[in-house]
């Protein structure tokens, strides 16, 4: 959401910022020629006055000379400060075409695996100067007012959670952790649940912590290995060693229902039942995998001696 409002935004900013930008250095620029216009005059008029005076007065002389000093130091200060400024503004300055090639970079940024939730905020703090928040009681929302850098605003609007209202996890994903769960760890569920592109009710990617919180408010029990190592249930791998058939056979007998099985996600694992696979329909999918004839290979045939024998 954020990247499709920085989007046209920040480029319109970034244009008005810059504009804003370099009228400000020019002026300064200005302000520093003229300061060493006047020193400079200042310093002739100093030498000319010096240049004028008696040799044989030597206050006047000393005085003078003094102040003619003074007045070229007030030049070589005059010209310093020029060049620190050109110094610290070249190369600042960009073109409407390179800043709006930043709103691309800043997507790359952003979506990046590397790039972490500290440099995420330092790019917020650079594109926004601030939000003012209000409440809508009328349509029962938040308005966000986003003052963008260089004196863009842009408002956003985001529903407000009422008295009692709460984010749940949707249904169907607290039925796969409850499926899930038969077989994994809480570890493996969260990565099964981020492959399958799920979410919280808050809309956050899921943990291990967030998948542990979640039997627990509503009452699925935890995985636990079996305390004799004979285990209720078992994923395809260890299904088809159970049944000592190719795990492929036993995954297209699963999706042809021919036998029973939890597929909870689509990007998920087979979850089969011992008992399942101890009944009749599993044992009658073992003796027709054994049926199965595999052909051996047929010998090459001889090639023919283009030559008669010589013999």
């Amino acid at each position: 959401m954020l990247l499709q409002l920085v989007g046209p935004a920040a480029i319109t900013a970034a244009i008005a910022s810059e504009a804003e930008a370099a009228v400000q250095r020019d002026q300064v620029q200005e302000a520093l020629l003229r300061d060493l216009e006047a020193a400079r005059y200042a310093a002739d008029r100093a030498f000319r006055q010096y240049d004028a005076a008696d040799p044989a007065n030597r206050l006047v002389a000393a005085e003078l000379e003094a102040r003619w000093n003074r007045t070229l130091l007030r030049i070589a200060e005059v010209e310093a400060k020029i060049a620190e400024h050109d110094a610290r503004t070249s190369g600042l300055e960009r073109s409407p075409p390179s800043l709006a090639a930043l709103a691309g970079d800043l997507s790359a940024v952003w979506s990046a695996p590397t790039t972490d939730a500290r440099l995420k905020k330092r790019i917020v703090r650079t594109v926004i100067q601030e939000v003012i928040a209000d409440i809508d009681t009328d349509a029962g929302e938040i308005v966000l007012l986003i003052h963008w850098m260089g004196g863009i605003h842009s408002e956003l609007r985001l529903p407000r959670r009422r008295r009692g209202q709460r984010n749940s996890t949707a249904p169907d994903i607290i039925d796969a952790v409850r499926q899930l769960i038969l077989i994994a760890n809480d570890d493996l569920i969260a990565g099964l649940l981020n492959r399958n592109k799920l979410t919280t009710g808050h809309g956050n990617r899921w943990t291990r912590e967030r998948v542990t919180s979640l039997p627990s408010h509503h009452k699925i029990p935890a995985h636990r290995p079996a305390e004799n190592g004979i285990e209720p249930w078992l994923n395809l791998t260890k299904a088809a060693a159970h049944l000592g058939i190719s795990a492929k056979t036993l995954r297209l007998a699963a999706e042809s229902a021919e036998i029973k099985a939890l597929h909870p996600l689509p990007e998920g694992p087979w979850i089969f039942s011992t008992a399942a696979l101890d009944g009749p329909g599993a044992q009658a999918l073992v003796e027709r995998a054994r049926r199965v004839v595999k052909h051996p290979a047929r010998p090459p045939l001889l090639q023919a001696d283009l030559f008669s024998s010589m013999a």
